[in-house]
């Protein structure tokens, strides 16, 4: 007997989007029940990924009217206040790359979930595939031993047993139970009238996610990326930076919105199946599939019977009294007739090969097998699918705003930049408060003249005093001779400084100078 149903409950997440309305393109409420093959239900579907468009042809319009007053309402502004217009573009520069950053962060882990959702979903329907197409070979196997093998060989008993009455008679017994076994499994639902072949569902499905992730992932790079260049390009106030920027935040502004609205119809529409899903798969399944039947493998619940436990009980009796019609054959003809026991050991093997499906059908018509992969399959499409695209859809509506946002303050960024830029350009080159030019009329060569007790290391030293010349160019010699000239004078170069000169200090000695510092003193020196 199966066990007792793991019971399934949608989740909360899938009746708030299947309540969300239904409209067609024409306005008109359209039921929510999941019916994708109808244009009606298509088109509320389609209704809802416009409303992404809306939205973006919202922001293109503000980005737009934004921009449009930036250029025409510019004006010239004061220093004081060009601070708070910088403080809110750097803030607005801070905020949106958290926004951005956040959003890729839920973006990942949206991926990842929807990716396992649907990963779930195809190994469910690859392995009730199996478990599908084991029970049509079987059933297939077990009716061409029964039509085909089994009636060679008994034709052939029968030219054999022609002079015994009592053998034919056992031969046609044969006969009716090969026939009710043949009845009982043409009663066993033929899975090959149904219009879905699950394995190709399967394959589908993992060729059309494998493409969903991989544009997902490559569009979390590019937000990553445009984010970090439009910190490197504010910080270095890059303007081919800032112009790289406006391009693909449109891009990406475009491309949001677009995922917005396919994610948002795909989650609307898986929610539509999450909720009631035993009656879509009933509906459809009705032509090959009574309804007890895939109640059965839906529920798989104790009060439910195995709607094949009748037929797979009159098909195992009929095959044992086979089998015995069989060894009784064996027994007692074959020393009548010697020349039947090749096809009367060929008729028990084919009922033991026939027994052995039986054991293997028996298994696989259990509802347990099936319906296990039925809820790992709701499992993984309604609450891991439908969570992922929930964090997707979100991912891509932080994204939108975010980058609607940067484009508002690229360009009040390039404006500053502008202005910065003028204003430098506007300062006296020969300014002395010019920090420029202070940094060109510094010598760096002049911090390393020392001074000249400097080189005296003790009063009664007798070592040479001079320093080592300091490696100046001849820039400073050339400019105070091209300046003698101007002004009339010959360049003499006795006249030119001695520190541009590189020249030594004058030597002197110590003894010279403490008569000479005594000389000029103007108490002499007391003898005692």
């Amino acid at each position: 007997m199966a066990l007792a149903r793991q019971d399934y409950i949608a989740p909360w997440w899938t009746y708030w989007l299947h309540n969300f309305p239904h409209l067609n393109l024409n306005f008109q409420p359209v039921d929510n029940t999941f019916r994708p093959e109808e244009w009606s239900y298509q088109q509320s579907l389609i209704f809802l990924a416009c409303v992404a468009a809306v939205g973006l042809g919202f922001s293109l319009v503000v980005l737009a009217v934004y921009l449009s007053c930036l250029c025409c309402c510019r004006k010239e502004e004061e220093e004081e206040t060009k601070r708070p217009d910088s403080c809110c573009v750097t803030w607005a520069a801070v905020i949106t790359g958290l926004v951005i950053c956040s959003a890729v962060g839920v973006g990942f882990y949206g991926n990842s979930e929807t990716n396992d959702g649907v990963y779930q979903l195809t190994y469910s329907l690859y392995n009730a595939n199996q478990t599908v197409s084991g029970i049509d070979n079987l059933v297939s196997d077990s009716l061409n031993s029964m039509q085909v093998g089994l009636e060679e060989h008994l034709a052939r008993l029968d030219e054999i047993f022609s002079t015994r009455g009592d053998y034919g008679q056992t031969l046609r017994f044969m006969r009716q139970m090969a026939d009710n076994i043949i009845q009982q499994l043409i009663t066993l639902p033929n899975i090959s009238k149904a219009k879905v072949d699950l394995a190709t569902v399967a394959e589908q499905t993992a060729f059309v996610e494998y493409y969903r992730w991989l544009t997902y992932l490559l569009l979390l790079i590019l937000d990553l990326v445009i984010c970090l260049a439009a910190c490197a390009g504010l910080a270095k106030q890059s303007r081919w930076l800032l112009i790289l920027i406006m391009v693909f935040g449109v891009l990406t502004l475009i491309l949001s919105w677009v995922s917005l609205g396919a994610g948002t119809a795909t989650a609307v529409g898986t929610s539509d199946f999450c909720v009631s899903p035993d009656k879509f798969i009933v509906n459809n399944t009705r032509e090959f599939l009574s309804a007890d039947i895939a109640h059965y493998y839906l529920y798989c619940t104790q009060s439910l019977s195995n709607p094949f436990q009748q037929s797979l009980t009159t098909f195992q009796r009929s095959l044992t009294t086979m089998q015995i019609q069989v060894q009784g054959l064996l027994q007692f003809s074959l020393s009548i007739f010697p020349t039947a026991e090749r096809d009367l050991l060929g008729i028990q093997r084919l009922l033991n090969s026939t027994e052995f499906n039986l054991h293997q059908l028996t298994a696989l018509l259990d509802c347990r097998s099936l319906h296990k992969d039925y809820l790992d399959a709701l499992l993984g499409v309604c609450y891991d699918g439908v969570e992922g695209l929930l964090y997707l859809c979100l991912f891509s509506l932080l994204t939108a705003s975010a980058f609607c946002a940067m484009l508002c303050a690229v360009p009040r960024a390039w404006t500053l930049i502008a202005s910065r830029e003028r204003d430098y350009d506007d300062i006296d080159e020969e300014d002395p408060f010019n920090p420029q030019a202070r940094r060109m009329a510094y010598n760096p060569n002049r911090s390393h003249i020392h001074s000249f007790c400097s080189y005296s290391s003790s009063l009664g030293s007798q070592t040479s005093l001079h320093p080592p010349p300091p490696a100046t160019s001849s820039a400073t010699t050339s400019e105070y001779m091209n300046q003698s000239m101007l002004f009339g004078g010959n360049p003499r170069y006795e006249n030119v400084p001695l520190i541009g000169r590189g020249s030594p200090p004058p030597s002197f000695y110590p003894q010279t100078f403490k008569n000479s510092k005594l000389s000029r003193s103007p108490h002499p020196p007391q003898v005692i």
